[in-house]
């Protein structure tokens, strides 16, 4: 076994090799950027190597750099973990040239699938199914235009380097096709270094289903089972769930059997994933293959009981696979939620900012993987992605149930994240019974997105909680603390504010134990037991309920069982902000980015959807569009400028 690895990432898989690594007294090196000096992984390691600035060319993915740091610490061997150089074959030839260890497949098998194009006429003569495309070297916006007319519409243009959703667009007309095309060339560019696509035909109401494959040095290639995957936003996963609803057991076995065909194609070592995309008829096609471990791999370990980052320690050292295929068995039903900071009203947008305070789930069969804390920075400069929280159950009721526990659970504050979408989604009734596709979410999202209204349980343990902080902070003397304040009748005034801007007066009388408030003309009776930390008992005109509350300055998170409600407390006194800022006639930047394409000039006449601009960041692009009609006045924001969220783009003198 090896001795000492260095982990080429950052994060929470920089956190997950080295959990493995420890267990298996293998000593880890983390590397660093400017931005990551206090990061979770760098604190987890035996020791870290600075390795440069914040934009990821200057630290994670520079080559250089890891490889010195690797010679530095004296390490043998590289994990890569996934996203920067993980599928990256010149790095995988420049560590064995370095004389370490790559851990993961050979170039060469990189090679062969690095390339979406190539892969599909691999898997062609490998007998593997393949979606209708056109996965030619001519590149030319004519030839591509003619080939997507043959096909028809809808069809999908796909960037043939990467994956994660990068430089992907559906078209659904011939008029959509050009301008379709240059943004995904351009976001192919920017994130790949590559800007050629394929095209295919865009299968109606799909499934996205993958298969766990492993291959070892001796010839030996084995499949862990499938993960469901198609519950995703902008071509990226948000659900993933295994086994999948979907299957039956001869369709499971028919695509397990090619995804191992199509691992041996390539002569696969090592840990990679097998992409296929199923219709309704259960008809499936390859898509890609993934070359690296998946950011989805802990449900295959929650339902396999085996530990994969192991699995890829041992195969990379020359070791048999540990298992066969018919040793290996799956127990159980488990779902991974991936929990992003990024504003889901506003389009998924990534949100930058600090979080304040983070609490997590622990009830059973719950895991979190994870590389932040309270307190931490989620900056421009990576992927927004928070934690991955999992949860496993000898059934999929049992799974849905301990998933939505869990998610009532967990509180992020400080900034914007997904989790009302996360919870909308565990409580619907198409996730309950795994009636869903690829479109689901973008279908349903005004329905996962209502929140049940805020009960008045919710704000009597709010309230209990309130007081008992409130008479430590008194220590027994009348309540005057933190701008709270008494009126004549000798009580308390709160606000509770939901959400949505809804506002609920409330009047407290009595103590901790014991009080009364009036909420809408109506008067409540309530009693309280405080349990230790955040948890409560509360007794509200009989109807008792254990309750969990969550605090952080004015926020307040009330869990019941598995529903959560998150409002602010506040004083009827505290000032109001104001938004001063037109957005209808300056448009502002919707997130930290770059700027990449400018399409409009000053004098220009513009109609509400048109295009403006088009931003790059945090791992996505975004066309700003006008909302009202006009000339343009101005234009701000230029392009290749860094520009800050909220910054005013464009100047647009409305039509009278």
């Amino acid at each position: 076994m090896l001795k000492k690895i260095l982990v080429a990432n950052r994060g929470e898989i920089a956190c997950r090799v080295i959990h493995t690594c420890k267990r298996l007294g293998i000593a880890t090196v983390a590397v660093y950027s400017d931005a990551d000096r206090h990061a979770l992984h760098v604190q987890t390691a035996d020791e870290a190597v600075y390795i440069g600035a914040a934009k990821a060319t200057e630290s994670y993915l520079n080559m250089d750099r890891i490889l010195a740091a690797a010679k530095q610490a004296g390490a043998e061997a590289i994990h890569p973990g996934y996203g920067f150089l993980s599928e990256n074959s010149e790095f995988a030839r420049r560590c064995k040239q370095a004389g370490l260890i790559f851990i993961g497949p050979s170039p060469e098998s990189m090679d062969a699938m690095a390339s979406k194009s190539a892969a599909k006429s691999l898997m062609e003569k490998a007998g593997v199914p393949v979606t209708l495309g056109y996965h030619g070297a001519e590149q030319s916006l004519k030839k591509l235009e003619a080939e997507a007319k043959r096909m028809g519409f809808p069809l999908m243009i796909k960037a043939t380097a990467g994956g994660g959703g990068k430089g992907m667009r559906v078209v659904r007309a011939v008029k959509e096709f050009q301008d379709a095309l240059a943004g995904a060339k351009r976001e192919a560019k920017n994130a790949f270094g590559d800007d050629r696509v394929l095209l295919e035909k865009y299968i109606l109401q799909p499934r996205h289903i993958e298969f766990q494959v492993f291959g070892d040095a001796h010839g030996n290639v084995v499949h862990l089972f499938e993960r469901e995957c198609s519950l995703q936003r902008r071509f990226q996963k948000v659900v993933e769930e295994t086994p999948s609803p979907f299957l039956d057991e001869g369709t499971r076995k028919h695509m397990g059997d090619a995804a191992v065909a199509a691992a041996k194609a390539v002569n696969y070592v090592n840990a990679g994933t097998i992409e296929f995309i199923m219709g309704a008829d259960k008809s499936f096609h390859f898509m890609e293959m993934n070359t690296r471990l998946q950011v989805e791999h802990p449900i295959t370990e929650e339902t396999t009981g085996l530990d994969l980052v192991e699995w890829q320690l041992r195969v990379a050292v020359g070791e048999k696979l540990p298992l066969s295929q018919n040793q290996i068995r799956q127990r159980g039903h488990a779902i991974e939620v991936r929990l992003y900071a990024e504003n889901v009203e506003k389009g998924f947008l990534p949100v930058t900012g600090r979080i304040e305070a983070f609490h997590l789930p622990q009830g059973e069969g719950t895991r979190v993987d994870t590389g932040v804390r309270g307190g931490d920075e989620i900056s421009i400069h990576y992927d927004p992605m928070i934690a991955k929280l999992s949860v496993s159950g000898k059934d999929r009721a049992e799974a849905v149930r301990r998933l939505q526990q869990a998610l009532a659970e967990t509180a992020v504050f400080g900034l914007t994240t997904n989790l009302p979408l996360l919870r909308g989604i565990a409580r619907h009734p198409d996730f309950a019974t795994g009636r869903y596709d690829t479109g689901f979410i973008e279908r349903a999202l005004k329905n996962i997105l209502i929140t049940p209204s805020l009960p008045a349980l919710a704000i009597a343990a709010a309230v209990a909680d309130e007081l008992s902080a409130l008479d430590h902070a008194t220590a027994g003397t009348p309540w005057t603390a933190d701008g709270w304040r008494l009126d004549g009748q000798h009580g308390l005034h709160f606000i509770a504010r939901e959400p949505d801007g809804s506002e609920h007066m409330l009047h407290v009388t009595g103590n901790t134990r014991a009080f009364t408030f009036t909420l809408g003309g109506m008067t409540h009776e309530v009693r309280a037991e405080h349990l230790g930390g955040s948890a409560w008992t509360v007794a509200l005109e009989g109807e008792i309920q254990a309750a969990e509350v969550l605090r952080h300055g004015a926020d307040r998170q009330v869990a019941f069982d598995t529903q959560s409600y998150n409002f602010l407390f506040t004083s009827p006194y505290a000032p109001k902000s104001a938004r001063v800022a037109d957005e209808a006639t300056h448009p502002v930047s919707p997130m930290p980015g770059r700027v990449v394409a400018v399409h409009v000039k000053p004098g220009d006449k513009v109609e509400p959807g048109q295009a403006l601009l088009v931003l790059e960041g945090m791992k996505m692009e975004y066309t700003v569009k006008a909302t009202v009609a006009g000339v343009i006045a101005e234009v701000l924001g230029q392009e290749g400028e860094l520009v800050e969220a909220e910054a005013p783009l464009v100047d647009i003198k409305p039509d009278e």
